[in-house]
């Protein structure tokens, strides 16, 4: 029979606390969801059954005494980079991982609005690919078209919401494994500016190209989630002045200079645009001039970015291995990464990071001239599952920049973007679009992504319906 699916994450919230539904019943229907479509999709590495329905009780308690927080009782997802207390942090790994003493900073946020942690997604090994697939897991898999990869590194985040599993998930992004993914599975994903979501208990993760952010269906349930999510520990490097993305959904953002970039940022092997994917973005270009915006075509000067990016996700890697508890069990080419990142580790890590400066000004000088910066999120629709899996090293980073060479650098800026859908390949693979922005601009991308999706209403398409061989809960 056909399972439900998740009700967006506002309206449980708003059912909740009208004692509509019991968060027990929510819970029960996500895990009910998640058990019937572990075969299919794949979606989760750890799922939390018998501490979840706890927290769901402990939820509906709070409930009925006229307590109230953002999220009171609302089933979410996390993915499994981010520590949850009792549970292991694999990050795609392979191995028994021993769990963790105590909740990451982002999962503590969430916990104070009450939300309730059903289970950790699958993600690649270390966050690296595109993809979300490996041995430690098995393969995760579009809700669209089960033959095609969700994406990565936040795939099963992306699966598990696209499907309609949970209403909203976190994922993280180092070179676009939140937008990416997204884009591929019809969602709304949003990179924040770095520090707006802790990445404790790292103070930066990758050396700073890496930030949790969220990945909902619509605007308003990525921006609720971005607000529970948001803030920081006290030994944060990075402590960005907060902001209210909810109350952005609902504000006009104006007539705003649009800069549509088709162009790939800088890459050291070649990258071409599928003509489908453009055909959508510039489809979309079209939306944002009807909607009365400004657009024209333009491409930031990113000059030679894409050097400084890479001793800082290697080094990355390398402290990762280096903390591995099986390093004999990951995958070769994690361990050609890790050699690279401790050969770039010292001067040329130092010389990236100063570079950061640099770059701020002149790419900062573009927003002088536009607001906002329309961009493919890839440059090709989802690709099929096993694609990129079995390659070497260099064919690997060849066919990934091939795919994907445009998000990575707002992760090297620290700058918020937003993932939009875009439509569908004839095919009927989805692709989206990123917005881009200058530092602290997540509210004027919301307003502007809410603004499109109230014309294109994107939510309201779903793939096909989820089939259980027994009756939903």
């Amino acid at each position: 029979m056909t399972l439900d699916r998740a009700q967006g994450l506002a309206e449980s919230a708003r059912a909740l606390a009208a004692g509509e539904v019991t968060s027990r019943r929510l819970v029960e229907r996500a895990l009910a969801r998640i058990a019937a479509t572990q075969d299919s999709l794949n979606a989760f590495r750890i799922v939390r059954e018998e501490a979840a329905l706890a927290e769901a009780d402990a939820a509906d308690r709070e409930l009925a005494r006229g307590e109230r927080r953002a999220l009171l009782g609302v089933p979410v997802a996390v993915k499994d980079d981010m520590d949850v207390a009792g549970e292991p942090t694999a990050f795609g790994c392979p191995g028994d991982h021993p769990p963790v003493a105590e909740d990451g900073e982002a999962v503590r946020r969430l916990r104070a609005a009450g939300a309730v942690i059903v289970g950790k997604t699958n993600t690649c090994e270390l966050g690296q690919w595109p993809f979300t697939e490996g041995p430690a897991f098995g393969d995760t898999r579009n809700p669209w078209h089960h033959g095609h990869s969700p994406g990565g590194s936040s795939g099963g985040s992306a699966a598990a919401v696209a499907a309609g599993l949970v209403p909203a998930a976190l994922g993280s992004d180092g070179a676009g494994s939140v937008r990416i993914p997204a884009a591929w599975t019809h969602l709304v994903g949003v990179k924040p500016q770095r520090g707006r979501v802790s990445t404790w208990p790292r103070g930066e993760s990758f050396h700073g190209i890496t930030v949790n952010g969220t990945l909902a269906r619509t605007v308003a349930d990525a921006a609720l989630l971005l607000d529970a999510a948001s803030g920081n520990h006290d030994l944060d490097p990075h402590r960005p002045a907060a902001i209210d993305a909810s109350a952005a959904v609902g504000r006009d953002p104006g007539r705003l200079r649009i800069a549509l970039s088709l162009k790939p940022p800088f890459t050291a092997v070649p990258a071409r645009l599928d003509p489908e994917v453009r055909v959508r973005v510039v489809e979309l270009a079209g939306k944002l001039a009807d909607l009365g915006h400004h657009v024209e075509e333009a491409d930031p000067p990113y000059g030679q970015i894409g050097l400084t990016f890479l001793p800082r996700a290697t080094a990355g890697v390398a402290e990762r291995v280096a903390e591995a508890p099986f390093p004999a069990l990951l995958d070769r080419r994690t361990h050609g990464s890790a050699r690279l990142g401790r050969l770039l580790g010292g001067a040329p890590l130092r010389a990236a990071r100063r570079a950061e400066a640099a770059l701020h000004r002149r790419i900062g000088a573009f927003f002088t001239s536009y607001d906002v910066v329309l961009a493919p999120t890839t440059a090709a629709p989802p690709p099929l599952i096993g694609a990129m899996l079995h390659l070497s090293g260099f064919a690997t980073d060849r066919a990934m920049i091939a795919a994907c060479p445009y998000a990575w650098p707002w992760n090297v800026l620290g700058w918020p973007g937003v993932n939009v859908p875009a439509g569908f390949t004839p095919g009927g693979l989805p692709v989206g679009a990123q917005l881009l922005g200058p530092a602290d601009s997540e509210p004027l991308l919301l307003s502007l992504a809410a603004q499109l999706e109230a014309e294109l209403r994107w939510h309201e398409r779903w793939p096909k319906p989820l089939v259980a061989d027994s009756p939903a809960v």
